[in-house]
């Protein structure tokens, strides 16, 4: 960290001052290795047209987060984490062995996770309000062991990525000729279903359950827009949910505001500007 504390120091604003307000330059560091993560994984939810999955995933990982603290864990993140992973794992198989729509197995498994995660928060009285930091999150807070840990997984991602592209686009725009090729449809879907499940746990305390589907939805949604190929689309994508982040941590800072919300807003101005020139 001493050496992006070094970098960062060389930035012409006041809380980059040496020595001071580390809590903004962590936060700024957790931004730049959360978006490229966000738009890598838009493209494939975009495609695969899955836009609520996250927010059932979102859902669960709320569970997950309410069975770890009925459990007395310390970090109940890993509950968390756990219970999403497991969560994605289940909406895979009931996937592929039902005739619903992804759309529908989503909203049976959206709807099952955050009944459960409200009464167990809210077993025997207790109160639901330690849980709505959940709901906005607080960027500011993050700490650099999870900062380090989300940049090993970008890494995870990225190598997927390359090594299975291919197959994974396949997957996602035609399964029955993908399974026809030889690719293993279900644990291409499943892989890429745990590194969603993994990406927005570990991110939701920081941007907030209520707005972190749309960091999966608008990135690619807006490259979409302006596109030719795929690979503009990965990088429209790409840039977009950068410099949104950094853009809505800055505004958040300066206006006082949820950077999660932040984001999401520069998000969406980022999708209507590509929305009025996709013609052109």
């Amino acid at each position: 960290m001493d050496l992006w504390y070094a970098l960062v120091d060389l930035l012409p604003f006041a809380w980059a001052q040496p020595g001071m307000m580390f809590f903004m330059k962590n936060a700024l560091l957790a931004v730049l290795v959360i978006t490229p993560l966000f738009g890598i994984l838009s493209t494939m939810v975009v495609h695969s047209r899955m836009s609520f999955f996250s927010d059932a995933l979102g859902h669960s990982a709320f569970t997950g987060m309410a069975i770890g603290a009925l459990c007395g864990f310390r970090e109940p993140t890993w509950a968390a984490v756990a219970f999403a992973v497991l969560f994605a794992l289940l909406f895979n198989v009931v996937r592929r062995r039902s005739a619903l729509a992804s759309d529908t197995v989503i909203g049976v498994f959206s709807s099952t996770a955050v009944a459960l995660g409200i009464f167990l928060s809210t077993l025997n009285g207790r109160s639901f309000t330690r849980f709505n930091a959940l709901l906005v999150g607080d960027i500011l807070s993050v700490e650099p062991a999870k900062v380090g840990l989300l940049a090993l997984i970008l890494l995870l991602v990225v190598l997927l990525w390359a090594v299975s592209f291919n197959q994974l686009m396949l997957s996602a725009v035609h399964p029955a000729l993908a399974d026809s090729r030889g690719v293993r449809v279900f644990w291409q879907e499943t892989v890429f279903s745990m590194a969603i499940a993994v990406v927005v746990t570990l991110s939701m305390t920081w941007v907030g359950l209520l707005v972190i589907n749309s960091l999966l939805v608008l990135p690619a949604a807006s490259a979409r827009n302006v596109a030719r190929n795929m690979r503009q689309y990965h990088l429209f994508s790409l840039l977009g949910a950068v410099l949104s982040g950094v853009a809505g941590l800055m505004t958040s800072y300066y206006a006082g505001g949820s950077a999660g919300a932040a984001i999401t807003l520069y998000l969406a101005v980022w999708f209507a500007l590509t929305f009025l020139v996709r013609k052109k």
